[in-house]
């Protein structure tokens, strides 16, 4: 388990309105066939039902209502996707998209990201992404942003090298934040090398309702792509040599 995994939540309530009676149904009975839970050993692996050997393994932190996971899935049934939310009425239409969409490659873990990020083996992730996270905008909750140096730290075990990091926010000071956390930190390499590399969606990145809220409201998102680094670069950097 991540350090502090416990100790300090990265998210707040787990339900909001009261759920209609075909979600309660979907959580009850095809949540189970679906959900992804760690084993007594702590560690999953590869070939034992979650993914074959070889398959490709996508990762969505914090999914909302499930659009994006969903859409990606959609488009992509030859790669495993795994999605981390922990809002009931979230993972219900979720599970909704997946029963009408006949997703067979998506599996749900209800519980703290960080908790299934410790399990997964290393070099194991070909993508993660963290969609318009809670920008936690009060000085005292800084801590509880999912995009941190810990984070940071568990995300470089378990993604392969090249692997991608996405990232989006329409949070300014949020933006600053994610900004500092990733160009200090040498397990990554942020893609941008213009403007519009990072103020537009790129056309393989599905849109969310939290995108429409944010144009709704006149705040503009913005989408970063990063790359984790191959690890003989990363050693380089971290002994201050040229890779």
């Amino acid at each position: 388990m991540i350090a502090g995994a416990q100790r300090q939540p990265l998210f707040g309530r787990r339900r909001g309105r009261s759920l209609r009676a075909g979600q309660r149904a979907l959580l009850g009975e095809l949540l189970p066939r679906v959900a992804l839970t760690s084993p007594p050993s702590g560690r999953l692996e590869s070939g034992t039902g979650l993914w074959a050997p070889g398959q490709p393994v996508w990762l969505e932190i914090g999914f909302g209502a499930g659009e994006h996971l969903a859409a990606q899935a959609e488009h992509h049934r030859e790669i495993s996707l795994i999605g981390c939310e922990v809002f009931e009425n979230g993972i219900a239409k979720l599970l909704a998209r997946i029963e009408r969409q006949r997703l067979d490659n998506v599996r749900v873990f209800a519980d703290d990201a960080r908790l299934l990020i410790a399990a997964l083996p290393p070099s194991s992730v070909d993508r993660v992404f963290i969609l318009f996270p809670d920008p936690w905008p009060k000085r005292r909750h800084r801590k509880r942003r999912i995009v941190s140096r810990e984070t940071l730290d568990a995300l470089a075990v378990i993604m392969r090298d090249g692997a991608e990091l996405r990232v989006a926010t329409d949070d300014c000071n949020c933006l600053s934040w994610i900004l500092e956390q990733i160009t200090d930190h040498s397990a990554f390499e942020w893609l941008a090398r213009r403007p519009s590399d990072w103020r537009g969606r790129p056309e393989d990145w599905p849109p969310t309702r939290y995108e429409e809220k944010a144009l709704a409201a006149g705040r503009a998102p913005f989408f970063l792509r990063l790359r984790r680094r191959f690890r003989i670069d990363e050693d380089a950097l971290a002994s201050g040599a040229h890779p």
